[in-house]
């Protein structure tokens, strides 16, 4: 435990309330030694008990963790707060955030007018022209579309789906290296993360079977465009997986297709597999705009009534306006030519960028989606190295749980002169640390 940062507190939910601040305020830092319980007990005057009381929930708040005989200690990423990457410093090629060209954005064009209305839209929350819009959608790549709702965005929607389906301390199975908001998010919910280890197809369909005869509730994936590294499911893996999750058919599965329009892989679904619980969320933000907050989902019918049922208690509904403007969007058929030249162009970057680092022996993988993901040695070399030549990427640290260090570069913005200009630049950075760092 940091010296300087003394927990307090004579309640469970007062000691639980004093660590959350240090942690919040910088008084104990990931990795912090918490005082064994008998102690921290003693120094408090209170019961042993109430001091358990007040770590088991913060370790189902994601918090804290215990490492048995390394005690317990402050969570590496803590619930109470995000791995919010680093302002990117002026004067660099952002390189960094995963976000798309804006050149392949269409202009965001809402309805010129809304009529009033009286009360709410709590008794038809979806548009009828969008909700057919969105079985169409996924229909398309096979996925059963008899059930579909709306919701708030990808996490918005898998946030409320592990709520309503697990309790505080239940596992979720996620990809190992994977999405670093859902990395957060899961501890955030109070649940345990299980990773899954990830190759060039996707979560790997043993290390998938050993994290579900280890109990988990849930598994969150992507089929294509995952992130960091742009691995897709091919056919033959998603008949593997498929034929693991039928031995768990109580487990709710749970895919974000987020880069559906522009992973440039093939639909290989979980979803279109007829499995029990599943549930697939796809999103418009990477193909129209980040301003449009909107999802839609697929799923069984059990995994609808409840995401339902939890939406119409807080939110209610999403914006008919925002539900106009999407419907508008996918129905223009300029919009979907915009669409389909950026799925083209990022195909083109991300091999422009893989091939010349080929040319000096580094390997990197993205397959599909906005992403390339390069392996190495040390991440703060790498990162600090290319930030004299002025590029600024991101490093693995946050996208992993125990996947090797590696760094992420977004190409969606990088022009195949400018990949071939990376290249040697972080050749020659990778020759500096090895020189420094004896190889």
């Amino acid at each position: 435990m940091a010296a300087q940062y003394v927990i307090v507190g004579t309640t469970a939910k007062g000691i639980a309330a004093s660590v959350e601040q240090g942690v919040t305020e910088g008084g104990l830092a990931p990795g912090d030694a918490l005082p064994p319980v008998r102690r921290l007990a003693d120094a408090l005057g209170v019961s042993p008990g109430t001091v358990a009381t007040a770590y088991k929930e913060l370790r189902q708040r994601g918090l804290i963790v215990t490492r048995g005989r390394g005690g317990t200690v402050v969570a590496e990423v803590p619930s109470v707060a995000s791995r919010r990457p680093p302002r990117v410093p002026e004067g660099l090629v952002d390189l960094a955030g995963g976000h798309p060209d804006p050149a392949f954005l269409p202009v965001l064009r809402p309805p010129s007018a809304v009529t009033p209305v009286y009360g709410s839209h709590r008794a038809a929350p979806r548009l009828a022209a969008l909700e057919e819009v969105t079985r169409t959608w996924f229909e398309r790549d096979g996925v059963p579309a008899r059930h579909v709702t709306f919701a708030h965005g990808a996490l918005d929607c898998i946030a409320r789906l592990l709520s309503t389906e697990l309790r505080p301390g239940d596992a979720v199975a996620v990809e190992d290296p994977g999405f670093h908001h859902l990395l957060d998010l899961v501890p955030a919910l109070g649940l345990r993360l299980v990773p899954v280890a990830v190759d060039g197809e996707g979560l790997g369909p043993e290390s998938l079977r050993t994290a579900l005869r280890g109990g988990v509730r849930a598994v969150v994936c992507s089929p294509r465009g995952q992130c960091p590294t742009g691995a897709f499911f091919t056919r033959s893996r998603r008949d593997e997986l498929v034929a693991v999750l039928r031995e768990f058919p109580e487990v709710l599965v749970i895919e974000d297709d987020h880069n559906a329009e522009i992973g440039g892989a093939a639909a290989h679904t979980l979803a279109a597999a007829g499995l029990d619980r599943w549930a697939q969320v796809r999103t418009v933000s990477k193909h129209l705009g980040i301003d449009l907050r909107w999802a839609g989902v697929a799923c069984d019918a059990v995994t609808l009534a409840r995401h339902d049922g939890r939406m119409l208690m807080t939110s209610g509904w999403v914006s008919h306006v925002l539900q106009e403007t999407v419907a508008g969007l996918l129905g223009d058929p300029a919009v979907r030519a915009r669409v389909a030249a950026g799925e083209a162009a990022y195909g083109e970057r991300r091999a422009a960028l893989i091939g010349a680092l080929g040319t000096y022996g580094i390997r990197a993988v993205g397959a599909s989606g906005l992403n390339v993901w390069v392996p190495v040695r040390d991440e703060s070399a790498v990162v600090n190295g290319l930030r004299t030549q002025g590029w600024w990427v991101a490093a693995g640290a946050r996208f992993r749980i125990g996947a090797p260090p590696a760094v992420r570069i977004t190409t969606a913005t990088l022009a195949p002169d400018d990949a071939t200009r990376l290249a040697a630049d972080f050749a020659e950075v990778l020759g500096d640390a090895q020189a420094t760092y004896g190889g």
